[in-house]
């Protein structure tokens, strides 16, 4: 079995000394890093569809996201060596008023691990922070996250604080979280929604395969 297909079972497995050795040898037999983060995605979309079925919760996929933090980790010094080509940014952020995290920092490390450039701006974001990213950044898109029922209201004023400022039409916005479906979707104005990581995952990667934002 290659290194490759070993290090997606071994995070699967939720291995974390096999996915360190792994990666080490990886690295040090000079593979490239967008092999060891195809390697990483195809385990976590693997993780996904467990949880999906039931098979694996919140828990095994908080261990999960700290096994992909410790893999990014093992990979800086080799990615600091020179620019690593991404799929593009995504701008992130749970909306203001809300403080949960986990689900979020799921989605940052498992969309790090495709390929994307994630810039997090953590919790209880104001709207003009969202603004103020998306002007710096450029994203192609930008997520927005709630857990309870009081984000709602802060996701439609986030997204109108976009459009007020011009910027609305050169990205998407997905909004994520327990709380969301197509309803609140359509009235907060986003473009689509997501309450688990593989389903945000598979459209935000049709999104940017139709150059969103360029």
């Amino acid at each position: 079995m290659s290194d490759k297909k070993r290090l997606t079972q071994a995070i699967i497995n939720l291995n974390e000394e096999m996915v360190t050795d792994i990666v080490k040898k990886m690295i040090t037999d000079n593979v490239e890093v967008t092999d060891i983060i195809d390697a990483c995605r195809d385990g976590m979309t693997a993780i996904g569809d467990l949880f999906e079925k039931g098979d694996y919760f919140l828990s095994e996929m908080v261990m999960a996201s700290e096994l992909l933090t410790g893999v990014m980790g093992h990979l800086k010094m080799k990615v600091d060596r020179g620019p690593i080509k991404t799929l593009g940014t995504v701008v992130i952020g749970t909306v203001e008023g809300d403080i949960h995290y986990i689900g979020k920092d799921i989605v940052v490390k498992v969309l790090e691990a495709n390929g994307y450039l994630v810039v997090d701006l953590g919790v209880d974001v104001s709207p003009e922070k969202f603004v103020e990213a998306i002007r710096t950044h450029k994203p192609k898109v930008v997520g927005l996250s709630g857990l309870i029922t009081e984000a709602i209201g802060p996701m439609k004023k986030t997204i109108d604080a976009i459009e007020a400022a011009s910027l609305r039409d050169k990205i998407k916005i997905i909004i994520g979280g327990g709380i969301v479906d197509e309803e609140i979707c359509s009235y907060v104005g986003a473009d689509s929604w997501a309450n688990n990581v593989s389903t945000g995952l598979k459209i935000i990667n049709e999104w940017v395969g139709e150059n969103v934002g360029e």
